[in-house]
């Protein structure tokens, strides 16, 4: 069955077919500025969210508030940095799928220097594999410098599966994709090895400034998160996630700068941490699977140019270091959105009656 997508675009009728080089608007403002420290970015920093939901800038905006009221605002944290990509394998059977693992075991550094050549970025980290039956999934672990790194590591991967084909016996081709990476679907994988930036947003408030500026306390906030985001996504069957609305602060800004949105699929699913400590909130967002780049398809985009260049992410820098301070940017920002969303539900009506304000009242989106 032919669909639009697939369709020749002569078969398209005229009226349904768009210009060449349109765009979809999507409004954005500039938020904060929000104040970050870490490893992997520093100061203070407005940032960019497109979006139809205009609630989310004010929300994200007195997230931002708060950050400057406690010394250092938001320490992001980068853990991790490594890009992925699966390919499948077939065999005659598990024996021989174990024998095979044990042949790309014995040739890392051979793989390794076969990476090289395909990129000056690309850098194979690890492999690791699953077997089932006769089925050998591969999962290749790489470094991809300021990219985002799907073309990078599909095109290592291209190369190094063709290899392990002509040099270890008994082995077919199966797929250069097999689902093992996790790409832009909802798995337990990714939250436990790893794709993309892993980084950790938190932050320490006062007292004061919860019950100032959050209108709650941090008990409130606390216990909400417990009851909320981990017993209520226990229940929802969440995978490898408990959070309120990661998703939304991630979409925003990763259409801003021009990332691809649909690695909010596996980016939205990080874990939210709220702690009252005597009266003071410690509120963390823990985000594995950040998928950011800073060069690659759409970067070039004047948007997105103008929106890198704003947040720091064209500098002189060592290789890596742009995309890593995004990525930082991108946890801080989910952070304030998550703080907000959380205060907010503490208090009964607040939510709707700020939803209603803005999107149906006409008021004000900095109001808030």
């Amino acid at each position: 069955m032919m669909t639009a997508s697939t369709a020749p675009a002569s078969s398209v009728p005229p009226q349904h077919r768009a210009p060449a080089g349109a765009f979809a608007p999507v409004p954005l403002r500039w938020v904060g500025p929000l104040r970050v420290s870490g490893n992997a970015a520093e100061g203070d920093i407005e940032v960019p969210l497109a979006t139809y939901e205009s609630p989310l800038w004010p929300s994200v905006g007195r997230g931002a508030r708060v950050s400057r009221q406690v010394d250092g605002g938001i320490t992001a944290t980068l853990v991790d940095d490594r890009m992925t990509r699966s390919v499948l394998i077939e065999t005659a059977d598990a024996a021989a799928a174990l024998a095979a693992v044990r042949s790309v075991d014995d040739r890392l550094d051979d793989l390794r220097a076969l990476t090289r050549t395909t990129s000056r970025f690309a850098r194979l980290l690890a492999v690791r594999h699953e077997i089932c039956g006769p089925l050998l999934f591969l999962r290749f672990e790489f470094t991809t410098g300021d990219a985002a790194g799907h073309n990078m590591a599909t095109l290592a991967a291209d190369r190094l599966l063709a290899h392990l084909l002509e040099t270890v016996p008994g082995t077919r081709y199966g797929s250069i994709s097999a689902n093992y990476c996790t790409d832009k679907k909802a798995s337990a994988v990714n939250g436990i090895l790893g794709r993309g930036k892993n980084v950790t947003a938190d932050i320490l408030i006062p007292r004061q400034t919860v019950t100032g500026l959050l209108h709650t306390t941090a008990a409130r906030i606390e216990h909400l998160n417990v009851s909320k985001n981990l017993v209520g996504t226990v229940l929802a069957g969440g995978i490898r996630t408990a959070n309120a609305h990661y998703a939304n602060m991630l979409l925003g800004f990763y259409l801003a700068t021009g990332q691809d949105a649909a690695n909010i699929v596996e980016g939205s699913q990080g874990i939210t941490c709220a702690q009252d400590r005597d009266g003071d909130l410690y509120f963390s967002c823990t985000l594995p699977n950040l998928i950011v780049g800073t060069t690659g398809n759409g970067k070039h985009l004047p948007a997105a140019e103008d929106a890198l260049r704003r947040l720091g992410c064209r500098e002189e820098r060592p290789v890596g270091d742009n995309a890593r301070r995004l990525a930082a940017l991108a946890a801080a920002t989910v952070l304030c959105g998550e703080l907000s969303l959380m205060a907010a539900q503490t208090n009964p009506g607040e939510l709707m009656k700020a939803h209603t304000r803005i999107e149906r009242g006409g008021g004000d989106p900095h109001a808030h």
